[in-house]
């Protein structure tokens, strides 16, 4: 008899939770959409498994397998049952079912199969309400990861956090822009963190999302997973990148698809990585230069055995010297001609942290274009009865624009200009956007347009 060992809390056996009634505090936080309710209901349970009650403790712990971020089950779809009645309900099975989900020990048909057959050991109940949610991570009771912590933190049910290393703005920096640096050309993509555990790989958003829908780069990682981890000398890795396809508007058309997502021709860039238990703890003291060195070790087998995934290529300069600096405002007006966001500058020397960072500088241009209002929105919440946005259009470099805009304006302003917008209407103004971006149907917008100012008195006019 095994036992169900939690730091601090009674320790009950597999045979203590077997047939433990789960899915009444799912009841229990279906009950009210109060957050305060739903708070309550959590400190109720960690006080009941603190007691030693177990439908508490199989709760939680069942809490704790449906949002944490680091478990993934590949499952897309899971069957309800229908009247199953005085089952044994055993949980201890369950979670084994559910571990070789994640490290993938059964896939495909055997895992369809075995999730069938386990359906048919529990109560309809138990298994619509509790384990069908768990298996897709979602509990369906209007309760996160963030309501969890706030009651289960220092508690052997606190949900880790997903997060990866952020850059920061390198504007007014100057300090950060010295020594030897990292530059990589800034990809306009999606932020794609790869799992690579046990034989499986799994593709997540930045903020633990699970990605369904690049199965062609899936399928080129796993099939590529034992020379990964020779090169790197890990076998749970995290890999950090970036998707890119034709456009950053189709890629982000296709990305959260349900079905039919055309993802054939995107590329993953890998630019770093780490060790998934590091990774998991937000901290990997490995200088950047040495995780970029292991990382080097994978650029050919890529370039030569896949059609869709790359190492990040980059160069090496020193800001301390003026050739040096040179050679960065080069990099930097050569990427942008190329059609990338801007850069990005790496300390060669910095961990590798999940947080925003110092040691990730970004740098990306900005554009001015001067168009002409022809509309106006109001606003919503706070600013309902005064200015949302501006509608603009004009030509720019022969590109049609329209676009609303509206960031840059002040309290004042919202109430001014949505007063005087019959006076306004045809004025020019000047927007700064991070650059022209192109509609499905051709025409052209801008990307996060910001109001700057009006370019004239009159309608049409400039100055």
């Amino acid at each position: 008899m095994t036992e169900t060992q939690l730091d601090g809390i009674p320790t009950l056996t597999d045979d203590d939770l077997q047939g433990a009634m789960s899915a009444e505090w799912i009841h229990d936080l279906e009950s009210s959409d109060s957050r305060l309710h739903k708070e309550r209901v959590v400190e109720k349970a960690l006080m009941a498994a603190r007691l030693g009650s177990s439908s508490a403790q199989c709760f939680l712990f069942n809490a704790y397998a449906a949002y944490n971020p680091f478990h993934m089950y590949n499952v897309r779809k899971v069957h309800e049952t229908q009247a199953l009645t005085d089952r044994p309900n055993p949980w201890p099975r369950f979670w084994g079912l559910l571990e070789n989900l994640r490290t993938r020990g059964i896939t495909g048909n055997d895992a369809r199969r075995a999730i069938v057959d386990m359906s048919q050991e529990f109560d309809s109940e138990q298994w619509n309400l509790m384990c069908r949610r768990v298996l897709i991570k979602d509990l369906r009771c209007g309760i996160s990861e963030k309501t969890l912590n706030k009651v289960l933190a220092n508690t052997p049910w606190a949900i880790p956090t997903f997060a990866c290393q952020l850059a920061k703005d390198s504007s007014d920096r100057a300090q950060d822009m010295r020594g030897t640096k990292r530059l990589e050309a800034k990809l306009d993509g999606v932020r794609v963190i790869a799992i690579l555990s046990g034989a499986g790989v799994s593709l997540c958003s930045r903020g633990g999302r699970v990605f369904d829908n690049f199965q062609e780069i899936e399928r080129e990682l796993v099939h590529n997973l034992s020379h990964i981890r020779e090169s790197l000398g890990a076998r749970q890795i995290v890999l950090d990148g970036e998707i890119v396809g034709e456009s950053f508007q189709k890629l982000m058309r296709q990305a959260h698809r349900k079905h039919g997502a055309r993802t054939q021709g995107m590329r993953y860039h890998i630019f770093d990585w780490a060790p998934l238990e590091d990774f998991e703890r937000g901290f990997w003291n490995r200088q950047q230069s040495r995780r970029l060195e292991l990382l080097s070790k994978l650029a050919n087998r890529f370039q030569e055995n896949c059609e869709c995934v790359r190492i990040m290529p980059g160069m090496t300069v020193d800001l301390d010297t003026e050739s040096g600096r040179d050679a960065m405002q080069q990099f930097a007006q050569d990427s942008v001609a190329q059609g990338f966001e801007g850069i990005m500058i790496k300390d060669l020397g910095a961990p590798y942290e999940c947080k925003r960072t110092t040691a990730w500088l970004k740098w990306k241009p900005t554009i001015t274009v001067d168009l002409n209002i022809v509309g106006f929105e109001e606003g919503t919440g706070r600013n309902q009865g005064r200015l949302g946005a501006i509608i603009c259009e004009g030509e720019d470099d022969g590109r049609r624009i329209r676009v609303n805009v509206g960031s840059g304006f002040g309290d004042g302003d919202r109430d001014q200009y949505w007063t005087q917008r019959d006076q306004l209407l045809g004025r020019v103004v000047e927007v700064q956007a991070d650059t022209v971006s192109q509609n499905q149907d051709g025409s052209y917008s801008l990307r996060f347009p910001r109001f700057v100012r009006f370019r004239g008195f009159e309608p049409g006019e400039k100055f």
